[in-house]
């Protein structure tokens, strides 16, 4: 009789997991879908001077549940980063790591049609600023991204990137 409980047990085990382990995805879920319009693959271009900044791809990832990018700028330089909504908090999230020394940890959401997230920007040698990103979906299909960084000194938000996204 144990060898019997023991063998249904282990069969019940065997069958469970597979269905604990399935990848139900977030691409359904209220949220997720907030920030698709920056899905894709891009050319960025500097609004100021109207010149290529670099190429950035934007991936779903994990069935939908994070979004991964992958920076380069026109003289090489490289970021990564991952963008998630965290359904507790009704937030999306940024976290940003560059080889150029710096990260950034920004989380918000939409607001107005753009998606507005603000934190904070890391220099690797220990200073900390606070820090926005907004992005704004155009009628034409590119999307603008604009960074501020706060000057403590000044006390005045001010601009730190103004690019424009047009898709390759």
């Amino acid at each position: 009789m144990r060898q019997i409980q023991l063998s249904l047990l282990c069969l019940c085990l065997l069958v469970s997991v597979p269905a604990w382990s399935q990848n139900t995805g977030c691409s359904d879920l209220p949220g997720f879908a907030d920030f698709n319009f920056w899905i894709g693959e891009w050319e960025v271009f500097d609004n100021v001077t109207g010149n290529k900044a670099g190429e950035n791809s934007i991936r779903p990832m994990e069935s939908g549940c994070l979004l991964l990018e992958s920076w380069t700028s026109i003289n090489g330089g490289t970021g990564t980063s991952m963008n998630y909504f965290n359904p507790v908090t009704g937030e999306w999230r940024q976290l940003w790591v560059s080889a150029g020394r710096y990260s950034i940890d920004i989380v918000g959401g939409l607001r107005n049609g753009s998606m507005l997230l603000e934190g904070s920007i890391y220099n690797f040698g220990g200073a900390v600023w606070n820090f926005r990103g907004t992005w704004t979906p155009n009628e034409d299909g590119s999307v603008r991204q604009f960074f501020e960084q706060f000057n403590h000194d000044s006390e005045v938000w001010e601009p730190w990137f103004d690019g424009r996204y047009v898709r390759k």
